[in-house]
């Protein structure tokens, strides 16, 4: 190929480049993507703009290829995750608390008792058993505590008694133990059924432990 044709050639490669380059297409050479390269001259070409005005250069004995970019570099390893806060165990209850019941006559009321402490059956009070002195912290947690008592009538048939000095009462409160006498010094909460009673009766309360 003559200077003069050579010379052609180039012009008219820049002159099919110029508004292609101008628009937002690719260049390809042998079907490879380059865009950004510059400085670069490809003898014996063949230039195709297409629809989207991408450049595609056919040049044999040219070769391009995709360089992978450098891999970054690792990245420190994660901190380790911050451990939940273990959630610190309920503070210790300061105060003991007692129930314990009281019959003006043992069985003259009548009644049997259903204690429960925050929804769980704890024992069944019976009319016809001696004096109950039972320790129930153990049963009571810190702060708000439920409580439910339920009387049922026991009498069958003939009453034994139809006056309402014959009582039936539930003491439960703060106290504590000296020698073998438990002393409520404290009492919370007080429930009870008189012989004078004939129906079956619950009644819920609310006990703050300290």
């Amino acid at each position: 190929m003559s200077r003069s044709t050579l010379t052609a050639v180039r012009l008219m490669l820049a002159a099919l480049l110029a508004p292609a380059l101008a628009s937002a297409g690719s260049v390809y050479l042998n079907g490879v993507k380059i865009d950004g390269v510059t400085q670069q001259k490809f003898e014996k070409a063949t230039v195709r703009i297409d629809e989207k005005g991408d450049i595609h250069i056919d040049a044999p004995g040219y070769a391009a290829r995709v360089v992978a970019p450098p891999a970054a570099p690792a990245t420190a390893a994660a901190a380790p995750a911050t451990a939940a806060p273990v959630a610190e165990a309920p503070a210790r209850l300061t105060q003991r608390y007692f129930l314990v019941t009281q019959q003006s006559v043992p069985g003259m009321a009548e009644y049997d008792i259903d204690v429960y402490i925050n929804s769980k059956w704890i024992r069944k009070l019976r009319g016809s058993e001696d004096q109950v002195i039972q320790d129930v912290t153990r049963n009571l947690q810190p702060g708000k505590n439920t409580l439910l008592l339920t009387a049922r009538k026991t009498s069958a048939g003939q009453r034994k008694s139809y006056s309402p000095q014959h009582t039936f009462k539930v003491i439960i409160g703060e106290g504590n133990v000296g020698g073998d006498n438990v002393m409520i010094d404290n009492p919370v909460i007080q429930f009870q059924r008189t012989a004078a009673d004939t129906q079956d009766v619950s009644e819920e309360f609310t006990l703050t432990t300290r």
